[in-house]
């Protein structure tokens, strides 16, 4: 799976020494082309200018000018101008306050230092909402908003490239945006300090020998971006536990109801915020409503192969293959058909950047599908969900590089996988695992966490209703008793226990706040613990009035939860 589709080039000071580049630094930018990998040009110049001093620009699938104001495509020689025309008053007054050689582009006016404060000064004066940008000397005025960034993401988006799968290389301050903007940033050897320091990756040459050097190591699959690009699967102690966004592949499991879909719908809503597409799998509709998903079948209607890929085209949509409507021992056949697609898909644009299986003990299991096992073996990026770790083929566990267990016996799904996978056996243990806890381990390394993951947001909603007006069981509800149990009020919810608290006597309310149960029960009950830390504030010995703990509380329960609800 190449992980660099295109790159994103500067030009002056990146490809361009002087202006003129080399001709070692042409012939690496066809070896690159060559390879099926898409070159973008992202430059302050104008586009007039740029042909002229730049003879192979064609090299180029499409060119970024003007610092992100205008678009160009040389094939069809098709220009986009991104921003309205600049303000003939600016120009004018620009050069009657003294500032020579004022360029004017289709979007852009530019000069030199130190005219700087005064073009600040005319922009001021004249009330207009335009931001400067520098370039080693040069002094660019933009529409407030456009930058390399701006214009970068609009050409993606044209060419159907996610910025995952790009890697930008730049040299001055106007390249800080569109370099954080790429997947993995890379500064030229005479790039300023700033630009290095902000890098994932510093050539040893400079200018366009950087770009040589740049391009070689893509072509030979040695770059290694994974110290900026993480993504999180839980916390331990406060601290992230994460696994690469790229070259990693995972495999969640334990028993039905332990939890699994609970981690994998907040893991989903992760990867939709970064936004790395995912494909995922679904043989039983688990997942056929989940959000800002798009479904390729239904109860009825099998997926389309066509289709989907067709979704999986634009790489913003997140697509759930609904195998439902396919009968149970057809799936994995399916599943044979599918795979070689997505991993020609991914030879050609890097995505889907995930590919999730769900039910991956009947959808890969060693008597229904060979095909499909063998295929796992070759992908990174992938996710295994399984009750059953010890029936999936050996050759699909052969990418798996961490394994989630979650349920009440976490240590027997991963004996059950290194079993399977050939692993050493982990650690031995007798972990406990509270909800929303899991197992984690890395069998390469060795290392094991015990791991808090994140709620998805429904999963997050879904828990706030419950404990604000859900049936909480009797032997977790909250009791009001007070010092002498002459009391026996349960509060079954949230709700319930602000209604009882309005009602009970003083003597009883700091009964239970001298003890500290309300922030106990908070803690271990409804698990919230900043609620639980809130509370806490109320019921130190020297406290507040009895007014003012309960005004506290009842705040304090608002807020996170019945307000809301």
């Amino acid at each position: 799976m190449p992980q660099f589709v295109a790159l994103a080039s500067d030009y002056d000071g990146t490809l361009a020494e002087h202006g003129v580049v080399t001709e070692e630094t042409i012939k690496a930018l066809e070896n690159f082309r060559q390879s099926g990998r898409k070159l973008i040009l992202v430059s302050g110049r104008e586009l007039p200018d740029l042909q002229a001093v730049f003879p192979r620009a064609d090299l180029f699938d499409c060119i970024v000018a003007e610092n992100g104001a205008v678009l160009y495509t040389p094939t069809s020689r098709e220009k986009r101008v991104l921003v309205p025309p600049p303000k003939p008053e600016l120009i004018n007054a620009l050069r009657k306050r003294g500032v020579p050689n004022v360029g004017v582009g289709d979007g852009i006016v530019s000069t030199w230092q130190p005219y700087e404060t005064i073009v600040f000064e005319t922009i001021r004066d004249l009330g207009l909402e335009l931001h400067v940008v520098f370039n080693k000397g040069a002094v660019m005025v933009l529409p407030a908003d456009i930058n390399k960034k701006s214009g970068l993401k609009i050409a993606l988006d044209s060419m159907c490239i996610s910025p995952h799968n790009v890697i930008g290389v730049g040299d001055a301050e106007n390249d800080h945006a569109f370099l954080e903007f790429c997947e993995c940033s890379t500064a030229v050897a005479n790039a300023l300090d700033s630009v290095k320091q902000t890098a994932d990756f510093v050539t040893t040459g400079g200018h366009g020998m950087g770009v040589v050097e740049l391009i070689n190591q893509i072509l030979e699959n040695k770059i290694d971006c994974s110290r900026r690009r993480a993504i999180p699967i839980g916390a331990q102690g406060g601290q992230s536990v994460s696994i690469p966004a790229f070259g990693s592949s995972l495999l969640v499991g334990g028993a039905s109801g332990s939890g699994k879909s609970t981690f994998v719908a907040g893991w989903l809503e992760t990867l939709t915020e970064r936004e790395y597409q995912f494909c995922l799998i679904d043989p039983e509709g688990d997942y056929e409503s989940f959000p800002n998903t798009i479904a390729s079948g239904d109860e009825k209607h099998p997926p389309s192969l066509d289709l989907l890929l067709q979704m999986l085209d634009k790489p913003s949509s997140e697509v759930v293959v609904n195998l439902m409507a396919i009968n149970v021992e057809d799936r994995p056949q399916f599943l044979d058909q599918l795979l070689p697609r997505l991993i020609e898909m991914r030879a050609r644009t890097g995505r889907p950047h995930w590919i999730i299986i769900d039910e991956a003990h009947h959808m890969l299991s060693p008597e229904s599908t060979l095909a499909s096992a063998e295929l796992t073996e070759r992908l990174q990026n992938l996710v295994l969900v399984t009750v059953h770790p010890d029936r999936i083929s050996p050759p699909a566990l052969k990418p798996i590089d961490t394994v989630l267990a979650i349920g009440p016996d976490p240590v027997k799904v991963l004996d059950a996988f290194a079993i399977a996978a050939g692993f050493a056996e982990p650690p031995s243990g007798n972990a406990k695992l509270a909800a929303g806890e899991a197992l984690a381990w890395f069998p390469r390394s060795g290392h094991m966490h015990q791991i808090r993951f994140p709620l998805s947001q429904a999963e997050r909603l879904r828990h706030k209703r419950n404990y604000s007006k859900g049936e909480l069981g009797p032997d977790v509800s909250f009791y009001f008793r007070g010092p002498q149990n002459k009391l026996n009020l349960r509060a079954q919810n949230l709700t319930m226990f602000l209604q009882l608290a309005d009602g009970i006597d003083d003597e009883t309310w700091n009964y239970h706040l001298e003890r500290g149960d309300y922030s106990r029960w908070f803690r271990d009950v409804i698990k919230d613990n900043a609620l639980a830390d809130e509370a806490r504030q109320f019921e130190r010995p020297d406290s507040l009035s009895t007014h003012t703990s309960r005004e506290g509380i009842r705040n304090a329960i608002q807020q996170r939860y019945t307000a809301s609800a």
